[in-house]
């Protein structure tokens, strides 16, 4: 147990007393009886603090967790006792989390329960560890507090931020994908494949009426298509040391992985099959999975990616996927491309390019964008300009080089990747490149 702070409050007025009865020797007595009385009250209060029944305490995690979102954790005190239980609660958060609602501080009724819940934002992917529940009890008159830990920990899972994955969902059951930036640009040619006969729109083109089903029923009737499915598409994740850099409070990386399940949860709509590949420091493979389950698997296969301090093999990056994927598939280069790349990265991805559809999807940084934007006041500033401005362009004569060669580039920030992915995706169904 430990004292309160008006304990020690208690106890400074006792100290201060002395002073006066030192002055006044007959009320020494009154002053030792006084300490005496105070003394036993503080133990009696301690006792009572002892004997108490403790408090149990539940908690109530969500079942996932998404990567800087804010994740409800439940609480649930009760009290056994006879009396009140003034406490103040720390839930045992992982590291680096935040919990601005935390600690709780309230009364528990005798015989009752009370609910506590508290927002939790978790800032790393993975697996996350909640540790015990650290309870402060009062005691009755409020002069000790006994701290007491409880429930084990407890693992939870945290993935990528999938909330634009969601919100795209709600809005393309509303036939609304436009107000993200998302923009489908219907085009009737190769790429599609006929779904069903209906009654002419306003708008439809001519090549798109069917003059045989039009002179039977005598009445306009137009074809409808539907993109080509069950098509693939690889997404080859650059895991390595380039994808650490931090873009508005979150690694490249993860900002890479938001737009992986936006674009798949696009191309699996679309009945399209989805397999993930990473390399740079590691090697996972995810076989092709199509179909209504497939975003859980997904999401499983992805959550505890990590970056790590190896350089990106971009040569043998190309080999593996060559081997494991046989079928000719569009295969989507996730990376944050440099200009000294050139000399691995054209001949790897003109090899790819022979049996695949390749789109090399570069994330910039905004720090360079912004070294080159901002003024150039002193002999430094002007340093950093001329250095992004190299910089700026090697990546964009790359990138020259790959469209010469037939890859297709996408080169985007990371505020505007994952919506820029989605757009592109659609335009090469549409165009019916795969």
């Amino acid at each position: 147990m430990s004292p309160t702070s008006r304990f020690l409050a208690l106890g400074v007025v006792w100290l201060l007393l002395a002073a006066i009865a030192s002055a006044v020797p007959w009320l020494m007595t009154g002053w030792l009886w006084l300490g005496g009385v105070m003394g036993a009250v503080a133990v009696v209060d301690g006792f009572l603090s002892l004997v108490r029944k403790p408090l149990d305490v539940q908690r109530r995690l969500p079942g996932r967790f998404a990567l800087g979102e804010a994740g409800e954790v439940g609480l649930v005190i009760r009290n056994p006792g006879a009396a009140a239980a003034e406490v103040e609660i720390f839930d045992g958060i992982p590291q680096g989390a935040a919990a601005p609602a935390l600690p709780w501080k309230g009364v528990v009724a005798a015989g009752r329960e009370t609910k506590v819940f508290h927002p939790v934002t978790l800032t790393e992917r993975g697996e996350a560890v909640f540790s015990p529940v650290h309870v402060r009890r009062f005691s009755p008159l409020g002069l000790w507090t006994r701290r007491t830990l409880h429930l084990g920990h407890e693992v939870v899972k945290v993935y990528p931020n999938y909330e634009p994955v969601i919100r795209f969902a709600l809005l393309a059951m509303q036939h609304r994908e436009s107000p993200m930036g998302i923009v489908r640009r219907p085009r009737a040619g190769s790429s599609r494949d006929f779904h069903q006969l209906r009654d002419y729109r306003d708008g439809d083109p001519l090549a798109q009426i069917d003059w045989k089903a039009t002179s039977r029923r005598q009445v306009l009737i137009s074809r409808d298509y539907q993109e080509q499915r069950n098509q693939s598409i690889v997404f080859l994740v650059d895991t390595g040391r380039r994808m650490r850099a931090l873009d508005g409070g979150l690694p490249q990386f993860d900002h890479i992985l938001n737009a992986i399940l936006l674009v798949a949860h696009v191309a699996l709509k679309q009945g399209d099959q989805v397999a993930v590949k990473s390399f740079g420091g590691a090697d996972r493979w995810l076989p092709p999975i199509k179909g209504a389950h497939a975003m859980p698997v997904l999401l499983n296969h992805l959550y505890d990616y990590q970056t790590t301090a190896a350089p990106s093999d971009f040569s043998g990056a190309v080999e593996q996927v060559m081997v494991r994927q046989r079928r000719r598939s569009l295969v989507i280069l996730l990376t944050n491309l440099r200009g000294e790349d050139g000399k691995e990265l054209v001949p790897a991805l003109q090899v790819l390019n022979t049996r695949h559809l390749v789109l090399l999807a570069s994330m910039r940084e905004r720090a360079v964008e912004d070294s080159i934007l901002g003024p150039v006041g002193s002999f430094s500033s002007a340093l950093r300009f001329l250095a992004a401005d190299r910089y700026v362009h090697e990546r964009r004569e790359a990138l020259a080089v790959l469209e010469r060669l037939g890859v297709l580039t996408l080169d985007s920030t990371a505020q505007d990747f994952a919506i820029a992915l989605a757009n592109c995706y659609f335009d090469i169904k549409a165009a019916g490149r795969i």
